[in-house]
């Protein structure tokens, strides 16, 4: 058994495709995507036998917000699909030996590496604690589409159920995909100015142009865009992989809020993904269950099933890593006072994404 850093592409896709807790950010294509986008560096390490089957797989991103002297305190490492191991003692002891390799030698001297469980994780809690990644509640909502349209509204709550019947009747917002460059930066003008009223970083655009690129012919991803009267209001970025939905990005302009775009953007979604194949819709994350989360109570509205699947962090320089996160929260008060004054886009006019919990 032994670590690589390549694997053949068609080996690569097969096994994330072979196990059943592979997901659409484990596959080559993403990994083609993040490595377009500025700040951005993924890299790969797996597990592989003597003979060359693979037996785990982890993809770290490591992601840089600030230059200069600021970088090392804006540098981190995030596996935004968890780890995937074979499950079997080969795999369990494979992913013993992926992550204590890498945790000796992380690339780019990351303050952490964050491991985004999309699924159960439990089998192999304890090969993470032992390799120093410490589990923390993290909440999402999945919700089933395996059914019809029909029944499918019937399970979403009964207020939130007669808003999109009233706003379907009204026909005044319009959801329609977008599929040219034009109408994809619209969908990051509306996430751009959701990201900054909440204070949170948002991936640059690069990103979004390069799933337009790269993903959207394989049909792995899907923006869809409502309108009122022309102009956009609301958009949902929403990757596809087997039979799962994954809500990757979403926003809302809150000064439309009376017509519900955000609602019926959603149900067009979750609607869709029933109509074409799709069993599960992942909603992207629900933040944390001791926190009070606007974003959950949106999303509990639809209703699902709410899971606790966790992160798993590993900390890898612990002083630098207080330091960012106190520098963090300075520059979040002093935006908040901003607001106040008038300096920034106000947050009256924008929402935070009520569709993901995706901050870089």
């Amino acid at each position: 058994m032994r670590i690589v850093r390549t694997l053949d592409e068609h080996a690569w896709r097969k096994f994330v495709a072979d196990q059943q807790l592979g997901n659409v950010f484990h596959t080559p294509e993403m990994f083609r995507m993040f490595g377009r986008v500025p700040g951005f560096v993924p890299s790969l390490w797996a597990a592989v036998s003597d003979d060359g089957r693979i037996l785990a797989l982890l993809l770290p991103v490591r992601i840089t917000l600030l230059g200069s002297v600021l970088r090392r305190l804006s540098t981190r490492s995030v596996v935004f699909g968890g780890i995937l191991a074979d499950d079997s003692p080969e795999g369990r002891k494979a992913l013993d030996l992926l992550l204590s390799s890498y945790v000796r030698e992380p690339d780019g001297a990351p303050l952490f590496t964050e491991l985004r469980n999309l699924s159960n994780t439990d089998s192999f809690r304890g090969i993470l604690q032992d390799n120093g990644f410490m589990h923390e509640e993290h909440l999402n909502f999945l919700i089933n589409l395996e059914c019809s349209p029909d029944a499918l509204l019937q399970s979403i709550g009964p207020r939130t159920r007669k808003v999109i019947r009233r706003g379907l009747r009204a026909a005044r917002v319009v959801v329609k995909e977008a599929t040219n460059l034009r109408d994809v930066a619209a969908c990051y003008d509306i996430l751009t100015r959701t990201y900054e009223a909440a204070h949170v970083p948002l991936a640059p655009f690069p990103l979004f142009q390069a799933a337009h690129d790269l993903l959207l012919p394989s049909g792995m991803v899907r923006f869809s865009l409502a309108r009122i009267d022309g102009r956009a209001v609301a958009t949902s970025v929403d990757l596809l992989y087997k039979k799962t939905v994954y809500g990757w990005y979403g926003g809302v302009v809150r000064s439309y809020n009376e017509h519900a775009p955000n609602e019926l953007l959603t149900w067009d979604v979750l609607q869709w993904g029933a109509m074409n194949g799709y069993g599960v819709y992942d909603f992207g994350g629900a933040g944390k269950p001791d926190e009070t989360y606007g974003v959950r109570d949106f999303k509990a509205k639809f209703g699902g099933k709410l899971v606790n699947f966790g992160r798993s962090t590993c900390v890898h320089a612990p002083g630098l890593l207080r330091l960012s996160r106190l520098g963090y929260q300075l520059m979040r008060k002093y935006l908040s006072r901003a607001d106040l004054t008038g300096i920034r886009h106000s947050p009256a006019t924008y929402s935070p994404s009520p569709l993901a919990d995706n901050s870089p």
